[in-house]
């Protein structure tokens, strides 16, 4: 693979601490969930912050492969990405649970259907869990 772009982030403290992108484009304070042991308050959660990575990549993809398709989506298309952590049943650790939820106004139903599907496969996060991760796929 030929890497088109790079970016690297730093964290500190784990899930309470920090985590900054090294150009400091994003510093994030980070604070453990009630849910899982932790204060909660301020702060964000690493799967807050994979959810929105994927909501926007799974959306770009889509708007990649319309556009190949020559298939206009409406400004207000949207993929909203549900992510949830819990002990894996193999009793190994952690594993994360996602949903993706997308919106495609105006978009015939099948040509929607057909859009998500090519955009599944394009995308890199889908293609980055494809092995390790059930992603389900909710098209409304």
């Amino acid at each position: 693979m030929k890497t088109l772009y790079q970016t690297r982030a730093i964290a500190t403290g784990g899930r309470t601490g920090r985590v900054r992108t090294a150009d400091g484009g994003l510093d994030v304070t980070l604070a453990a969930p009630r849910e899982l042991g932790g204060k909660g308050g301020d702060g964000n959660t690493p799967e807050q912050l994979f959810a929105a990575g994927y909501a926007a990549c799974f959306l770009g993809a889509l708007k990649s492969v319309a556009a190949g398709r020559k298939v206009k989506l409406a400004d207000d298309s949207t993929v909203s990405a549900e992510v949830g952590i819990g002990k894996r049943d193999d009793g190994q650790g952690y594993g994360l649970d996602v949903t993706l939820t997308i919106s495609l106004p105006g978009v015939d139903p099948d040509v929607a259907k057909d859009l998500v599907r090519q955009a599944h496969i394009a995308c890199p996060y889908s293609h980055a869990t494809r092995n390790g991760l059930d992603v389900r796929l909710e098209l409304f």
